[in-house]
């Protein structure tokens, strides 16, 4: 049994709810949703033009299952044509944190991790 290997366990279903958390937030665009919207609200044609990349399909999958989570709040304005807002949630806000943390790690560690890339290319 490996050190970290009672982590996944800690619901009792295998860690299948754990994985799921994690691949809804490890996804590329739910962390670069998140961190536009820390800026404050913002409709969404604003994240469309904000997030460099992202289809308008992929933006209202990723904006639904953020939602559904509790990390994102939709409000819809009663108006023609209709206006929808996305906010953060407190959960939503409380992933800034750990999301600048990782991201941080990221950037001291791209030296030796494209050296190892590198490294790995030419063996």
């Amino acid at each position: 049994m490996s050190e970290y290997e009672h982590t996944c366990m800690i619901r009792g279903d295998g860690g299948k709810t754990l994985r799921a958390i994690l691949d809804q937030i490890c996804n590329k665009w739910t962390l670069l949703i998140v961190a536009t919207l820390d800026q404050g609200t913002l409709r969404f044609g604003d994240l469309v033009q904000q997030i460099p990349g992202i289809s308008q399909r992929m933006l209202t999958l990723t904006l639904r299952n953020l939602e559904r989570d509790g990390l994102v709040s939709r409000t819809v304005f009663a108006e023609v044509p209709p206006r929808v807002e996305y906010t953060l949630t407190a959960v939503g806000k409380s992933l800034i944190p750990p999301a600048l943390a990782l991201a941080g790690w990221a950037i001291e560690h791209v030296p030796h991790i494209e050296a190892s890339r590198e490294a790995y290319q030419s063996r």
